[in-house]
């Protein structure tokens, strides 16, 4: 198997960033706003990406993906009842075919939530100097606002509505800026829903599909029950392997593996969860490279993708200073694939998860207008519309409160307050884990700091004592707790299960306080010294200790 540098993939087409005439810009939002389709403020009426992007002259068009779409997708035809809807914007129209309830009936007169108001982002700001925003039941009617709740609490395309799909394809031109034009938004319930969708539209029991060899549990958890196999791709520091995924297809043998090739390909290119992992700007062109040459689709996961950090420089080094601008910062994020992809192989999944809220329940994805049309034609009749009251509380926020500078504002904050905690624990790491047995790299990106024990180094191992790995794992996990630390074990996100050749454990730093993670690190790494006879039951440190307590 070749090394990462000797990779002999050829792209069919260079995927750098190209510059188009109409590139959407945080500037040429209002021009552009004044040159599309009125919003409508009508109930359930139809909207598309197409109404706001721009036209894309230049662009090539995406590739057709009939090849792999299921029989179950194919046989989904337009809901009756959302189709009949979109009349309803029709002047003068009265309606008694939709079953559209009267917000007569709906018992609240008024939203009020209080955000911050920028930059003064923190919780104490947000308190003291936060803004009151207002949502009325009849504030469309009355000229006030584009949504109101007789609009966001009733029935709605499963689109999501015009009002904020129209903000999250602005967002998305402007920070990606797909590269081929029949690229299309839609909203979801989040990126789980959609992953779901994306593998009962593409994938049919008994196929293959592959991630990185350690993978977020959920999705895997997603894939098992549809009768899906999860390949798990080799790993290094930046995540998966795009030469070790060129090798398994190329040697890819039918009859041994019992299936067809795959081809899909579920990442998480960001603050990759469990590992923390992010792929450079050479990483994923390499990737995509790969998927041009064996024509694979590739599910974009990107939760953690507006929470990359400063680099790290440890305890003792100066900060880098923060961007200084927003171009600066669109700058300092890593390119995504979406932002490379020429051929509409890509479908991203955007979350407010991890940037608002994760009850919001509320995402979006980016794909080529075929695949698009076929994930809402599921939508239609599973989870049918993203929930109006967060779409409402979405849009007051982000569109007339903040606006895409706003948000931009928010997010370069986010990015400084994560840094922060990231700096918290890969400091705390270092004083207190034993490095006779514990590794680790700072991450780039995300919420998770992943930890590689050497198990080879266990006293159970060097007496030659039989142990399976997963039992290992197990009793050092246990120690942990013993300690007054939870953790998580890797063996949770292994792609095919079971015991790989090493050990892991991820610890998760966004939620719980500096001195709550400083302390948990400091009670893991006594639950490693204990476990690994480097600290005695009493605490005291055996002759094998690096010195750290």
């Amino acid at each position: 198997m070749p090394p990462p540098s000797a990779l002999d993939v050829e792209a069919a087409t260079d995927t750098q960033a190209a510059t188009f005439i109409d590139r959407l810009s945080l500037n040429g939002v209002p021009a552009r706003r004044s040159k599309s389709p009125a919003v409508s403020t009508g109930l359930a009426t139809y909207a598309s990406s197409d109404m706001f992007k721009s036209p894309g002259h230049g662009k090539p068009k995406a590739k057709r993906w009939d090849h792999i779409l299921t029989q179950e997708s194919n046989s989904r035809e337009l809901s009756s009842l959302k189709a009949a809807s979109q009349l309803l914007k029709t002047p003068g129209l009265i309606s008694l075919g939709a079953g559209l309830p009267s917000s007569t009936f709906f018992p609240f007169e008024h939203l009020q939530v209080k955000v911050p108001k920028p930059p003064q982002f923190s919780e104490p700001e947000t308190k003291d100097f936060g803004l009151l925003v207002q949502a009325g039941k009849h504030d469309a009617a009355e000229g006030k606002s584009l949504y109101d709740i007789h609009i966001a609490f009733n029935y709605g395309q499963a689109t999501g509505s015009a009002q904020l799909l129209r903000f999250v394809t602005e967002h998305t031109e402007i920070v990606h800026h797909p590269p081929y034009q029949d690229w299309q938004c839609t909203l979801n319930v989040g990126s789980i829903a959609a992953f779901e969708m994306a593998l009962r539209t593409f994938c049919t029991r008994g196929d293959y599909i592959m991630t990185e060899e350690y993978s977020f549990c959920t999705a895997l958890e997603t894939a098992s029950p549809l009768g899906l196999k999860c390949l798990g791709i080799k790993m290094d520091e930046e995540g998966l392997l795009p030469f070790h995924m060129d090798d398994l297809l190329t040697n890819w043998s039918v009859s041994e593996r019992g299936a067809q090739k795959p081809f899909l390909l579920y990442t998480v290119p960001t603050g990759q969860n469990p590992t923390g992992a992010t792929q450079s700007a050479q990483r994923r062109r390499e990737l995509y490279a790969v998927a041009q040459k064996h024509d694979l689709y590739i599910l974009e996961d990107e939760p953690y993708y507006f929470l990359q950090m400063q680099p790290y420089t440890g305890p003792d080094a100066p900060d880098i200073p923060p961007p200084s601008s927003h171009d600066a910062f669109l700058d300092a994020l890593v390119p995504s694939l979406l932002s490379m992809d020429i051929d509409g192989r890509v479908m991203r999944m955007d979350s407010f998860s991890k940037v608002i809220a994760p009850g919001m329940r509320t995402g979006w994805i980016t794909a080529s207008a075929q695949i698009v049309e076929r994930i809402v034609r599921h939508a239609e009749v599973s989870t049918q519309m993203p929930s109006g009251v967060s779409q409402l509380v979405l849009f007051k926020l982000l569109d007339e409160t903040w606006g895409h500078p706003g948000y931009l504002d928010w997010l370069i904050w986010m990015r400084l307050e994560y840094t922060r905690k990231r700096d918290n624990i890969a400091i705390a790491c270092e004083r207190f884990l034993p490095r006779e047995v514990a590794s680790w790299v700072a991450p780039e990106a995300g919420m998770f700091h992943w930890i590689k024990v050497d198990w080879r180094k266990h006293p159970l191992i060097r007496r030659g004592e039989a142990v399976q790995l997963l039992e290992l794992e197990e009793k050092i996990w246990r120690a942990g707790i013993e300690s007054g630390v939870l953790t998580a074990k890797g063996s949770w996100f292994r792609a095919e299960g079971g015991a790989g050749e090493e050990m892991f454990f991820r610890a998760t730093f966004a939620a719980a306080g500096e001195k709550d993670v400083t302390q948990a690190v400091e009670r893991f790494g006594k639950g490693l010294r204990v476990e690994f006879g480097l600290l005695d039951r009493n605490g005291e440190v055996n002759g094998q200790a690096n010195g750290h307590q």
